[in-house]
């Protein structure tokens, strides 16, 4: 007995001393110490998706002659959360997400958190206006259609938030024209899936918003990517890995590529590098090795989606339905019934239901997430467990589901749903952000987040949704922060020229929201509503219209 315990105890002092090796492991490697380049590129930039090139399409309009070299490891760019079957495709406004607007502890509703999506959501639409005057971008009905956005909850007591929702928004000029209704039958003739079968008795309210788009990010991804293709001062490498970071005397960084087909390394050294690579983004920020990334850890959440690409179910659903999220629930789990147009094609998509996994990457590996942990933020993750315990019971709950649990989920949005109509799906992998607050401790942290170190020689971009929706938005923060000369100096005027309301809030200015947004409409092919001029921010408007204005410049809308 005493031999057994002597070996149960010498067992766990070799664990813990593994433990504690591996938890005070160098946190960065330098890879290969000799650039290949001896004066070095102007920028390079980490991960194919869609904020690395909306960067890089930034970098090229306003200094074309810069040297800008990107990396991506898969064999093409999009492949992960840009892709358009790895994410939900809403353009967020704050329309229908209802976890943006919760209700304060006196029944009032917080709206800035929305009116700040629907602001950041203005200028992406301006800019891929842009785009498309510029011929970077295909027809606009390639990337982005006209998708009304609708929240739908039943039950009393989510009516009657719902009811305050709209009427805290509704006073907006940006939320101008949302509509709410308790009459089925108007529910009925705005989302017929959501309505037929369901049991008259119930009682159900929805808000309806004409102004939502379906955005097809991956789409824009290629294009962007395609366009910046034409100067030959943009250097894209495929199936490449950036596997070191090592800053040098000048402040200037090397990075390590590994050529994932051609087993090769190659070392180039930047005066300038964005870490753009989604869940991977915290791993590389580690390697990194600036100060500012021992404050960040990374817990991952994977989503499934059920899709029906069946004509029968897909050609009868032309809106964006989201729902309550259950309680615990991370925000990207809202329920939603989305339409969308995918390769071509109508397509119906119901979730998310969460996953569970260890892996930063759709295509990661499953030792991501103890790959990122050190003496560092091994405290923080524990305390955000602790204190987060709802939500891993809910991730537990999630890793459960069977095809039947998932169809009952299903008939509480889509009441004639059939079995045999859907498919699940594995959508893109999500890191949310654990940061350590000054004032809070360590922090679970939905959204995104810019970190850079303090010269504003590496950024990377941390976190998710709404993350590709407002893409132009944050990059328009990393030229801030990195090139602050630049961008309040000779910059401004061509920024001014692709952002005409920069630097400006719309919401405060329905005259400027009404010029804004009939120059995006008109160019992107989207519907728009003429707010009212003496709309105040927060009053009550006079009788909101029904539909979108005369000069609707989208025929498919104008039944609306």
């Amino acid at each position: 007995m005493k031999r057994t315990l002597k070996i149960i105890g010498i067992a766990v002092l070799v664990l813990a001393i593994a433990g504690l090796a591996f938890l005070f492991r160098p946190v960065s490697w330098g890879g290969s110490s000799e650039a290949e380049n001896e004066k070095p590129v102007d920028v390079v930039l980490i991960g194919g998706g869609i904020m690395s090139v909306t960067l890089a399409t930034y970098l090229q309009e306003l200094e074309p002659s810069w040297n800008v070299h990107l990396f991506e490891r898969m064999d093409n760019v999009a492949e992960e959360s840009s892709n358009g079957w790895n994410n939900a495709g809403t353009g967020h406004s704050g329309f229908a997400e209802l976890n943006y607007t919760p209700q304060k502890p006196d029944g009032s509703i917080a709206t800035e958190k929305a009116v700040d999506i629907a602001e950041s959501f203005e200028v992406s639409r301006q800019f891929w206006a842009h785009e498309v005057a510029q011929g970077r971008l295909p027809e606009p009905s390639q990337f982005i259609n006209p998708t009304p956005h609708m929240s739908f909850v039943w039950g009393d007591e989510n009516i009657a938030y719902l009811r305050k929702r709209q009427e805290a928004l509704v006073r907006n000029p940006l939320f101008y024209g949302m509509q709410f209704t308790q009459d089925p039958a108007q529910i009925a003739r705005w989302a017929p899936l959501v309505m037929q079968g369901r049991d008259p008795a119930q009682k159900v309210a929805a808000t309806y918003m004409p102004l939502g788009t379906d955005v097809n990010f991956g789409v824009i991804t290629r294009s962007l990517t395609a366009a910046l293709k034409r100067n030959p001062n943009f250097h894209l490498s495929l199936s490449h890995e950036v596997r070191g970071l090592s800053q040098n005397a000048d402040k200037t960084w090397n990075v390590t590529v590994h050529d994932l087909k051609g087993k090769t390394d190659r070392t180039i050294k930047s005066r300038f590098v964005f870490i753009g690579a989604g869940g991977a983004a915290l791993k590389l920020l580690q390697l990194s090795g600036i100060p500012e990334a021992k404050n960040y850890a990374g817990f991952p959440v994977g989503g499934q989606f059920l899709a029906f690409e069946t004509p029968a179910v897909a050609e009868r659903h032309h809106v964006k339905v989201y729902g309550m999220a259950e309680t615990g629930a991370p925000p990207m789990s809202v329920p939603h019934l989305d339409a969308r147009k995918l390769d071509g094609k109508s397509v119906t998509l119901f979730g998310p239901f969460a996953l569970q996994s260890t892996k930063f990457l759709k295509n990661g590996s499953w030792t991501d997430l103890f790959n990122s942990v050190y003496d560092t933020n091994v405290v923080p993750m524990t305390k955000v467990g602790i204190e987060n315990l709802d939500l891993v019971k809910y991730l537990a709950q999630q890793a459960t589901l069977t095809d039947a649990d998932r169809q009952a989920e299903l008939v509480k949005y889509f009441p004639q749903a059939k079995r045999g109509d859907w498919k699940l799906i594995t959508a893109g992998q999500r890191v949310q952000i654990i940061k350590r607050d000054p004032k809070n401790g360590a922090v679970l942290q939905f959204g995104t987040e810019i970190v850079t170190d303090k010269d504003g020689t590496i950024a990377a971009l941390l976190g998710a949704s709404p993350g590709a929706s407002t893409s132009p938005g944050i990059m328009l923060k990393v030229l801030d922060k990195a090139f602050p000369q630049q961008a309040d100096g000779v910059w401004a005027p061509k920024i001014r020229a692709m952002i005409p309301s920069i630097g400006r809030k719309l919401n405060a200015q329905p005259r400027l929201t009404n010029q804004v947004r009939r120059m995006t409409s008109e160019a992107l092919h989207l519907p728009y509503l003429d707010v009212p001029e003496d709309l105040v921010p927060g009053a009550r408007p006079a009788k909101a219209p029904a539909r979108p204005s005369g000069r609707n410049l989208n025929t498919e809308e104008q039944a609306l």
